[in-house]
């Protein structure tokens, strides 16, 4: 399915590029996980999902088609972000869903604006550092862009061809996790939006920092899939061709967001 709209809008000093797909009085927000554009994390599932419900697809600060401004990137400003396009956007209220950063992007939306998150999907999130496989952050620390997976590399530069603009996002979303800190367990206990966590068996991070999560957010619910990390959204690194893990994925959305 074809976007009804792609544009950008002016949110917090960023040009911020969306597009969005299908119909519905709820929207989905998919917020895509770091080094990401809306294709090489989100294609499989955008045309199953807008079959049912409107879907926003957004890019943050710096990925994509979105604009760079001169601030780090924080996980508290991303979400400040997604708020600020859903009020330029006159929505009150969406779903979201949000993989991988997008995941803890999605935490602080429902931390910082709980007033418009109305059911809370954090796919593969993380909200202390100790719930990331062992040697991540020392290996964060040393990674130039040549470890920066080439199909990122090539899903950035087919939407904004700027060498620049690449190392920029990497180098920014690089920083973004060495510098992460754990969010205080009592902001996740105050999140009241209906939460479903999914991970991945054999994720980034682990099933039991998930089921931390789960055991915070009072009434959540948890669904561990097998397979890596994006695996069963088909997340472009991961996706295995022909797969019905992104159907499989859809399928528990759905069930979720109607119930």
């Amino acid at each position: 399915m074809e976007a009804s709209i792609k544009n950008h809008a002016p949110v917090n000093g960023l040009q911020m590029y969306y597009e969005i797909y299908g119909e519905g009085s709820m929207p989905l927000v998919l917020v895509h996980g770091g080094g990401s554009t809306i294709e090489s994390c989100f294609s499989k599932l955008i045309p199953l999902l807008s079959r049912h419900t409107k879907v926003i697809a957004i890019e943050l600060q710096a990925h994509g088609r979105t604009g760079d401004r001169d601030t780090p990137e924080s996980f508290k400003q991303d979400a400040d972000d997604v708020a600020g396009l859903l009020k330029y956007l006159q929505i009150e209220k969406a779903d979201l869903l949000g993989f991988s950063n997008g995941g803890t992007t999605a935490l602080q939306v429902a931390i910082r604006y709980p007033e418009v998150v109305n059911k809370l999907i954090p796919v593969s999130a993380a909200y202390r550092r100790d719930g990331f496989m062992d040697g991540f952050f020392e290996g964060m620390a040393n990674v130039t862009i040549d470890h920066m997976p080439g199909q990122l590399k090539e899903a950035y530069l087919a939407v904004t061809p700027s060498a620049e603009g690449l190392q920029t996002m990497f180098e920014k979303d690089r920083q973004r996790m060495v510098d992460f800190k754990d969010i205080p367990d009592e902001l996740l206990q105050g999140i009241k939006a209906p939460t479903l966590f999914m991970v991945a068996q054999n994720d980034v991070m682990s099933v039991e920092h998930t089921l931390q999560m789960v055991r915070l957010v009072e009434g959540s619910q948890l669904v561990v899939l097998p397979g890596i990390h994006g695996g069963f959204i088909g997340e472009v690194c991961t996706a295995t061709p022909g797969s019905k893990m992104p159907e499989v994925t859809v399928g528990i959305v759905r069930e979720f967001l109607k119930g």
